[in-house]
């Protein structure tokens, strides 16, 4: 298979400096503010944002460890398959977040919701529409058990780099 690459449009600017201790969610980040950060060849892409209370931000977890294919994930004390869980050590090292969109002046876009670690790489940015984003689920499973937890969690960094 053909190696792929990314490059980078832009740099998300946030509170959390490491990752231990930043929320693991969006919505254990409430009111949390940052900044993105859109390099100047691509700010023409935003035209039309500003209309949208909410983006999907998807970014290169760069301070992730190894890739590991088993995970102890937060909020459990069993190990997962990674695929079942959010964990960044991942064999593609990618992040989404659903974060609130406040305000667009030139490159920068003014966010909230944010659990992403300040210089964060920022592979693209899409609309939120609950419309197309939304489903019903039936099962979620063995977070069913452990969702309760969410509104605290934080990364205890055990999966970033040393």
């Amino acid at each position: 298979m053909i190696e792929i690459k990314y490059k980078p449009i832009g740099i998300v600017h946030s509170p959390f400096v490491k990752p231990k201790g930043t929320p693991i969610q969006p919505s254990a980040a409430k009111g949390v503010e940052g900044v993105v950060e859109i390099f100047p060849e691509y700010v023409e892409g935003l035209e039309g944002l500003e209309g949208f209370s909410h983006i999907i931000l998807i970014y290169h977890f760069h301070l992730s460890k190894k890739v590991s294919l088993k995970v102890n994930p937060f909020m459990d004390n069993e190990m997962h398959g990674i695929f079942a869980t959010r964990a960044p050590c991942r064999p593609n090292p990618i992040g989404i977040s659903v974060v609130r969109l406040i305000g667009i002046e030139n490159n920068l876009l003014y966010i909230q919701d944010v659990d992403i670690v300040d210089g964060t790489p920022l592979l693209d940015i899409k609309p939120y529409v609950p419309e197309f984003d939304i489903r019903e689920v039936e099962r979620i499973g063995w977070l069913e058990k452990n969702v309760h937890k969410l509104p605290t969690a934080k990364d205890d960094g055990r999966f970033q780099k040393d």
